[in-house]
């Protein structure tokens, strides 16, 4: 497997400037990421820097709390798809999850999807249940929500929780998922070593800011995003 080819090259920092976001997509350019993460105010800057290149423009919906409502999640969306994004990361609610408001959950993601599939039928949708925060039972009803929805991807991690992706969170959402749809590992993923990992658990997709260590075999030792 081409390693680059499952990197979403990623910059959601606070204060990520405009000049990081050139450099962000001059790097996805030479290295072949898959796509650059970019918040959504950048969407339209990334897509024009990337465009008659193989690089798509992911960017985030609902982060990283997810509990804005399904209105606005949509909004979002169609607005960052109508500016260039490819592919949209979304979070779920996860307090709704917890408490066991199932179709709630189904249907915010529901939301997001209608609203992305309608402003460019092919766009990927990505949903994020945040490991960090459910239990192994949790992961796979998260899960099977995803599936049901008709996203495209189950996420682990926004990279701004307690922890990001797991070994153990990825097989489970993996077994679950059961080709029905992908899984993207993200958070904390910062060497080719853990990077392999994830992938032979069952991973088709890497969200990392360490992406050039990964494709050159660097050790990072500062554990972010």
């Amino acid at each position: 497997m081409n390693i680059a080819q499952t990197i979403d090259h990623t910059l959601l920092k606070a204060t990520a400037t405009t000049q990081e976001i050139k450099t962000l997509c001059e790097q996805a350019i030479e290295y072949k990421f898959k796509t650059v993460c970019v918040p959504t105010c950048y969407v339209e800057l990334a897509s024009d820097l990337l465009k008659d290149t193989e690089v798509g423009v992911t960017t985030v919906v609902g982060f990283p709390l997810g509990n804005e409502t399904p209105a606005s999640k949509a909004f979002q969306t169609k607005e960052a798809v109508l500016n260039g994004a490819t592919d949209i990361d979304t979070v779920i609610n996860i307090g709704a999850l917890k408490e066991g408001r199932y179709d709630y959950v189904q249907a915010d993601i529901e939301a997001v999807v209608k609203a992305a599939k309608e402003a460019k039928e092919d766009t990927i949708v990505k949903v994020i249940i945040e490991v960090c925060y459910l239990t192994p039972e949790e992961i796979a009803k998260a899960t099977e929500l995803v599936v049901a929805a008709k996203a495209d991807f189950v996420k682990t991690s926004t990279g701004f929780g307690t922890t990001g992706a797991t070994l153990e969170s990825v097989e489970i959402m993996s077994k679950t998922a059961a080709g029905r749809i992908e899984v993207k590992a993200a958070g904390g993923i910062s060497d080719a070593e853990m990077a392999e990992k994830m992938i032979n658990l069952g991973a088709t997709r890497l969200g990392v800011s360490k992406s050039i260590a990964i494709v050159t075999g660097q050790k990072v030792t500062d554990g972010s995003y």
